[in-house]
């Protein structure tokens, strides 16, 4: 959970403007702001997280593991000499902390600015050759497998493979596309009663093998192009966030930029131009334009066009050609009401300055949306939500309970049987909403119990004693599944209220709030702001049952079989997460309204058992496991395409089974019509509906409902 709209615990950024700055009170006007922003941030954790950590021995250890996990994932950049050098760190990250340094952070920066330089000449030089891909080699794909090379030229024969193996995963799908290449006519004239047709050029295997390797040249210039503009500030905010996940996993430092995504991911709202942005081989290109945005009233700006420099209303352009992304955008987005000039090179090659002023960019996506479900003569209502989402910053966003309410009002009218409401792959967001949506569901009561590490467990209610929604109800769930949406789900679980379906949850049961350090800081660091925010878990939040769903999650009421079983990881699989715990039980009343789980499990598990659909799931899961087992890949070409044909051979038989599933009959809700001209929202309402036709999960939960009626 995220941000909750409520004061959920004793601090608040008044309490960390009032926190003690020793680490950098000494200097005499503006201090460093890498001082100010580690030492703001190392006193709030101190002060407000749920378990403060002692700034250690043990402390250094874990910083230290986790800052060069983060920065050489694979194992690719250090050396083995070079960690041995970094190992006289371990135990002296706290001390450093303490006294305002971070030589560690300065010592691994250096090293890897160096490392960066030597191998991009490094991978240049091999992907300048040939490979043979007659010889039988192979290369161990798993990071957890893999040691620091001891020396340079072990280094080189390690990129050599890995190099090696992604040109011949390239060269593959250029052979396949050789493969299925027919004769286009491109040019036809009369030649008397006959006409000449010419072909596409066939590639040779020698420039299907020259293609393969420039691509991944490509890849890998556009990757350290941008890995070589990171600066101290970039350094900095990665070496905060290390220093924040080591208290556990939802504890993270937010670059100003990275909690301006933050809290459009929370809200669906951000103010802006409304151009959705790639970056395309160093270019800005515009992707999309979204429907009744800033961009889209002008009127000028059009999918493809490449933004070349940027202007702030009459102020002088900057160029953001090979700009870092993040950059770039955060130049483009602004204050609703002021201006941004963009100078862009349209698709003909003509340029073109556009002044556009920003306004609020609505993401249609990120909200609540119902569909309607026919079978054997009855309706049933369908609820999709992608998170809590709420007005967190008091713009006039909206709000998720509100907006499922408004769902259940329009499900109502359609006098549905019963309604499905899916929280897959919602990983959270306002608790309050979480409280006030389970309102909806059942009369007033405790929904959630929060306690900080300091104090007694409060329950949180809903107050509001009129129920929105009465019928049968199931909740959807999977593995990502996480925070609100587990509060959610137990909370119905607890009730009696709804049959929970799918598979176990994600496990995060701590609440996060974010506090900006800006306001924690005295007048001498004014010049260094922005200094970005803290989110803090101040929290862990448990079932009114007294349970937590901290690290276990919440176990389903009837599990289904889960395609995403083979790889998708839960809070038990990620760094330093909090322990499971348990306090005493809320008072409330189950309303008792569910019919006997044990006849609705064993009628749910015979269909199951007998449903083509899941036995796809089934074995596409089991594939998965087995190929994730086979972590050391041939480098051998005709090894290679004989596995890659067995899978498409597999892949294909699939499909035909899928295609040949029967359908749900799935539809919009008479509400929601819109106008014919409005073939955006059109678009938008087919995406939706689409994959709820074929979607094994759902049409068993319908089941479920009309075996509960």
């Amino acid at each position: 959970m995220q941000f909750p709209r409520f004061k959920l615990g004793l601090y608040s950024t008044s309490v960390l403007a009032l926190l003690g700055l020793a680490s950098y009170s000494v200097y005499q006007g503006t201090p460093p702001r890498d001082q100010v922003v580690l030492g703001t941030m190392l006193q709030g954790l101190s002060m407000a997280h749920y378990q403060p950590e002692k700034l250690d021995d043990q402390f250094s250890q874990r910083v230290y593991d986790l800052y060069l996990k983060r920065v050489d994932v694979n194992k690719q950049l250090l050396l083995a000499p070079e960690v041995a050098g970094l190992q006289q760190f371990q135990t002296r990250i706290d001390d450093e902390l303490k006294g305002g340094s971070h030589e560690f952070l300065d010592a691994t920066s250096q090293i890897l600015a160096k490392r960066m330089v030597e191998i991009q000449a490094v991978y240049r030089q091999i992907l300048a050759k040939p490979f043979d891909f007659s010889v039988q080699e192979t290369w161990e794909t798993d990071p957890a497998k893999a040691t620091y090379a001891p020396d340079a030229a072990v280094q080189r024969e390690q990129w050599r493979k890995m190099l090696k193996y992604q040109t011949l995963a390239r060269l593959s799908e250029l052979m396949d596309e050789e493969t299925h290449k027919k004769d286009k006519p491109l040019a036809a004239a009369k030649v008397g009663a006959s006409a000449v047709t010419t072909s596409e050029h066939v590639r040779t295997p020698v420039e299907m093998e020259a293609e393969a390797r420039k691509r991944v040249l490509k890849y890998y210039d556009d990757a350290f192009a941008d890995q070589l503009q990171t600066d101290a500030n970039d350094r900095l905010a990665a070496f905060a966030d290390v220093i924040a996940n080591t208290y556990d996993p939802h504890t993270e430092y937010f670059a100003p930029i990275a909690r301006d995504n933050f809290d459009i991911a929370m809200s669906g709202r951000l103010e802006g131009t409304g151009a959705q942005l790639l970056e395309d081989e160093g270019h800005l290109k515009v992707t999309d334009i979204v429907a009744g945005s800033a961009s889209a009233r002008q009127g000028e700006l059009k999918v493809g066009d490449i933004i070349l420099r940027v202007a702030q209303g009459a102020a002088e352009p900057v160029s953001v050609e090979g700009m870092r992304f993040e950059k770039a955008v955060k130049l483009i987005r602004g204050p609703k009401g002021t201006e941004v000039r963009l100078t862009v090179r349209k698709p003909d090659g003509a340029t073109m300055v556009i002044p556009i002023i920003r306004d609020v960019v609505v993401i249609e996506e990120t909200y609540a949306q119902s569909a309607l479900i026919k079978r054997d003569g009855r309706t049933y209502g369908y609820i999709h939500l992608p998170g809590f989402y709420a007005d967190f910053g008091g713009k006039g966003g909206r709000s998720s309970a509100a907006d499922v309410k408004t769902e259940l009002a329009k499900l109502a009218k359609e006098n549905v049987a019963g309604v499905v409401l899916d929280l897959r792959y919602n990983g959270g967001g306002s608790l309050r909403d979480a409280v006030d949506m389970g309102g909806l569901f059942v009369p007033s009561g405790p929904m959630v119990q929060v306690k900080s590490g300091r104090g007694a467990a409060q329950a949180i209610s809903d107050n509001d004693p009129q129920t929105q929604y009465a019928g049968p109800l199931v909740v959807l769930v999977n593995k990502y599944s996480a925070s609100a949406s587990e509060i959610l789900a137990a909370a119905m679980q607890d009730y009696h209220r709804a049959i929970i379906m799918g598979s176990t949850t994600y496990g995060k049961g701590t609440v996060q709030q974010v506090f900006d350090l800006d306001n924690a800081v005295t007048a001498e660091a004014n010049a260094l702001k922005p200094l970005g925010s803290l989110k803090l878990t101040i929290q862990k939040f448990y079932r009114v049952n007294g349970g937590s769903t901290q690290f276990k999650g919440v176990t389903p009421d009837i599990t289904l079989p889960d395609a995403l079983s083979s790889y998708a990881k839960g809070e038990q699989e990620s760094e330093y997460p909090l322990q499971w715990d348990e306090i005493a039980p809320a008072a409330f009343q189950p309303t008792n309204t569910l019919a006997a789980l044990d006849k609705l499990r064993a009628a749910s598990a015979a269909r199951v058992a007998a449903s083509p659909g899941f036995h796809l799931i089934t074995d596409a899961a089991q594939r998965a496991t087995e190929s994730r087992k086979q972590t050391v890949l041939s480098l051998n070409l005709a090894a290679y395409r004989t596995l890659q044909q067995q899978a498409r051979d597999t892949n294909k038989q699939q499909t035909a089974a899928q295609n040949a599933l029967a359908m749900l009959d799935v539809a919009a809700l008479a509400a929601d019509a819109r106008p014919a001209t409005d073939s955006t929202a059109a678009k938008r309402t087919a995406r939706f509906l689409k994959p709820l036709r074929k979607d094994a999960a759902l049409a068993e939960a319908v089941s479920v409902i009309k075996d509960e009626l």
